[in-house]
């Protein structure tokens, strides 16, 4: 059955509807359509197993063509969030389907952490993976990556009176870090979860600045040396500690 055909039963079996009222037309409707929908899917307003409303319904609560719903749809498939069964409409996945490297999904997912799972988990696939490229920094720099790696830590010294600023030049000296690895996804990977991990006002709260100042030099420090073991767990620990320091006192996942 394809989405137009499931029935009105099912819109409200899966309690839930588009909060806009009718939108007026525009080229990048399609982007907004797959963006709320990807945020009710993540928030659970439709829960897995759960089908989304019939065609017709989006069509009239987005203010758009069946094109763009269509399109919409396969959009979310593509990130693994539905599929398109015949006889049951479009259903939610569960969540160890969903691609989670995906910008809009780990936008929503980050967004809605009310346990703050997501960022600790973030953290800990982060400080994984940066710990390998510290790794391969320290066994291969050059002496003029070495030279870039010092500026961008001189440029941490420089602004450690202006938190914004030192904001800045934290993010330069890890882009340079990963700039001297040959592992590209590893570097495409923490890239990603570090640009959606600094959107959240969460994971960018006041930090202590000399103790963060202190971890980069040990990080640039072994680099320097040529010593990959000490660039690994030095990296590791600042990403850990980093998050530690900041993380609010919200209460930890329950894994039970």
């Amino acid at each position: 059955m394809s989405p137009e055909s499931s029935t009105a039963d099912e819109t409200v079996q899966s309690g839930w509807s588009p909060s806009m009222t009718t939108r007026a037309r525009s080229p990048r409707l399609g982007v907004t359509v797959v963006a709320e929908l990807v945020e009710a899917i993540v928030r659970g307003d439709i829960p897995t197993g759960g089908t989304l409303p019939p065609e017709a319904v989006l069509c009239e609560q987005f203010g758009v063509s069946r094109t763009v719903i269509r399109e919409s749809v396969k959009r979310l498939e593509e990130k693994g969030l539905v599929t398109v069964a015949q006889g049951r409409g479009t259903q939610v996945t569960p969540s160890r389907s969903w691609n989670m490297l995906d910008a809009t999904v780990l936008s929503a997912l980050v967004a809605n952490d009310a346990t703050l799972g997501v960022l600790d988990d973030l953290t800990e696939v982060r400080a994984a993976l940066e710990a390998v490229i510290a790794k391969d920094a320290a066994e291969s720099r050059t002496q003029q990556q070495l030279e870039r790696l010092r500026n961008a830590l001189q440029l941490m010294r420089d602004t450690i009176g202006d938190e914004p600023a030192f904001g800045e030049a934290d993010v330069v000296f890890h882009a340079v870090v990963g700039e001297m690895t040959d592992n590209r996804l590893a570097d495409n990977i923490v890239k990603t979860l570090f640009y959606q991990a600094r959107l959240s006002a969460r994971f960018s709260r006041h930090s202590e600045l000399e103790l963060t100042l202190d971890e980069h030099e040990a990080v640039f420090a072994a680099i320097e040396a040529a010593d990959p073991e000490a660039a690994e767990a030095a990296m590791r620990a600042h990403i850990i500690d980093a998050w530690e320091r900041r993380r609010p006192p919200n209460p930890r996942r329950n894994d039970g």
